[in-house]
């Protein structure tokens, strides 16, 4: 598989980011970033895999498999996010309160609209 730097530049402008922004949204240098948009250099599977979930997307996009740039998946972290991974936890073993969340939420975001 080969890495698609035109994807890369696609998803970060999508974001509304400039490279410097990305660079340290993934935790790399400037420079060794703008490589991976110029396509000077390919990223480890395991870092194209980090930046797809960096920046909403996923390998197969960046490789040039799919032509669909949204994921599906949300990963959520126990580290950062402890209180929405509990809660999350709680949903995938008990369906009422699924119910009662899914329900409460549906009210709450059609006021907001």
């Amino acid at each position: 598989m080969k890495f698609n730097y035109n994807r890369l530049t696609k998803i970060r402008e999508s974001l509304g980011i400039n490279k410097a922004e990305a660079a340290r949204r993934l935790n790399m240098s400037a420079m060794g970033y703008g490589r991976y948009e110029k396509g000077e250099r390919e990223p480890s599977f395991q870092t194209v895999n980090f930046i797809a979930n960096t920046f909403g997307t996923t390998t197969d996009y960046l490789y040039g498999i799919s032509d669909i740039a949204s994921t599906e998946t949300i990963t959520i972290s126990s580290v950062n996010n402890p209180e929405l991974f509990q809660l999350v936890c709680a949903l995938k073993n008990d369906s009422d309160l699924t119910k009662r969340l899914l329900a409460y939420a549906s009210k709450i975001t059609t006021i907001n609209k």
